[in-house]
């Protein structure tokens, strides 16, 4: 098995470099220094650890171009969106570093005595971040675990490491110790595995797959260690007769096409009332052509190419047979290129059903109201969604309706990181991000002290 990983520009399709790929016994050794990290960590004035992680994010704003132009050559992010993406880090390392100086415990009356409760941080977190973000939603664990007192441990994916190794330097950088946040790069079949497997790991979060993610949670389960799950989506864009068609339309294709489509939060289900169903498909198209394909580094582009060869061939599958109404432009020649798709779908169709995490929409009718509910919910996914509608009513009926952890009215907004963000159904467990998830990385204790003279 050989002990380092080809890197592929995915706008060139040609290899540029190599990563490691860690040993179990360098796994076991990253842990055992985030034990001794955490320790010492943890100790510290909450002030001392706010301090460190503001350091943390000032030197990260100090390389936000460094970090971009990484991800565009490594994941093939327009640059645009990988400038937005490294400032984005550096606001929720920002935000968190607020957290150590609040994560306070209770004081609960009772008889005899008084009773306190406190956060105490899990220890050591294992976090394993998919390729299609790889250091924005490496941020949302990394902060608030940080701030909460834990060490990590992080495992990017294979095909885009380069950001999150850049971020461990960065960190060092700053002043954070030694050990206290640790990239490990490598197969998840050796470093994911071992960070649920491992009993210093304390708590697993884990983003990518549902069928990955089914087994991090039953490896987790085993050891009784707490686990946090972002999984796949097959979110709706719902679209009533009543809404601003024209404003709906243009928004469509940046809900489902920003990122290649490799997005888990993509809409890329449309579902329009009938009545106006052929209006906004006449609308749809042009914004669809109108969608910038091409070159990543070019400061016009909104979309880059796919991750890879074997994941375009995966995207491409889903229209064999599929009714295309029209599609957008993508370059020719190399690179993992691919136009975007609109079909007109069935609700039992696959491509109404399965997470495509490409440039593919599906569009489907439906008649009123409950059918909209009915039809928004006929997945096993439920993590984000949007609907569209001019009626207060309608928009608070529907959105407590639709089965689905972040939704956005009149937007396609699903990420803020001060609010929390996370699935229902089979789109994961638990909530990231918001002003509580760094009380999600501790266990809460309770004190009694009596009181009563006796």
């Amino acid at each position: 098995m050989s002990s380092v990983f080809t890197l592929i520009n995915p706008a060139t399709g040609q290899a540029f470099g190599e990563v490691p790929r860690a040993s179990l016994d360098e796994v076991d050794a990253a842990i055992e220094r985030a034990v001794v990290a955490q320790r010492t960590w943890s100790g510290l004035p909450p002030l001392a650890r706010a301090d460190a992680l503001r350091s943390f994010a000032r030197v990260v704003e100090e390389h936000v171009e460094d970090l971009a132009q990484l991800e565009v050559r490594n994941s093939g992010h327009p640059i645009g969106s990988a400038r937005w993406e490294a400032s984005h880090v550096a606001q929720v390392l920002n935000f968190y570093a607020g957290a150590p100086e609040r994560l306070s415990g209770q004081q609960i009356p009772v008889a005899g005595g008084l009773n306190v409760t406190f956060h105490e941080p899990y220890g050591v977190v294992g976090i394993i971040v998919p390729w299609n973000f790889p250091m924005t939603i490496a941020s949302w664990g990394v902060a608030p675990a940080l701030a909460a007192g834990n060490a990590v441990v992080l495992k990017p994916a294979e095909l885009t490491p380069l950001t999150a190794i850049r971020l461990g330097e960065l960190a060092l950088e700053a002043g954070l110790p030694e050990g206290l946040f640790t990239v490990v790069t490598g197969q998840g079949s050796v470093v994911g595995e071992r960070f649920v497997s491992h009993p210093a790991v304390r708590k697993v979060v884990f983003t990518g797959s549902t069928e990955v993610g089914v087994e991090v949670a039953s490896g987790c389960a085993r050891a009784l260690k707490p686990v946090t799950l972002e999984l796949g989506g097959k979110s709706a864009n719902i679209v009533f007769d009543d809404a601003d068609l024209e404003k709906a339309a243009a928004a469509a294709p940046g809900a489902v096409f920003d990122n290649a489509g490799q997005d888990c939060c993509a809409r890329s289900r449309i579902l329009v009332q009938r009545s106006v169903y052929d209006r906004f498909l006449e609308l749809l198209e042009p914004a669809v052509a109108a969608w910038r394909v091409g070159d990543p580094t070019l400061e016009t582009t909104e979309m880059g190419p796919l991750i890879s060869a074997a994941h375009r061939s995966s995207v491409e599958g889903f229209l064999d047979g599929a009714d295309i109404a029209f599609r957008g432009s993508a370059p020719a020649g190399d690179g993992f290129w691919m136009a975007p798709a609109v079909v007109l779908a069935r609700p039992d169709e696959r491509i109404a059903q399965d997470e495509v995490f490409g440039p593919v929409v599906a569009v489907l009718p439906f008649d009123d109201e409950e059918a909209a509910i009915r039809l928004a919910n006929d997945t096993v996914y439920g993590l984000a969604g949007s609907l569209w509608t001019e009626n207060l009513g309608r928009a608070v009926r529907v959105a407590r309706g639709v089965k689905s952890g972040v939704l956005s009215v009149n937007s396609h907004a699903s990420v803020r990181y001060w609010t929390p963000f996370g699935g229902m159904k089979s789109s994961g467990l638990g909530r990231e991000l918001g002003p509580d998830a760094a009380e999600h990385f501790t266990e809460t204790k309770n004190v009694f002290f009596a009181t009563d003279a006796s």
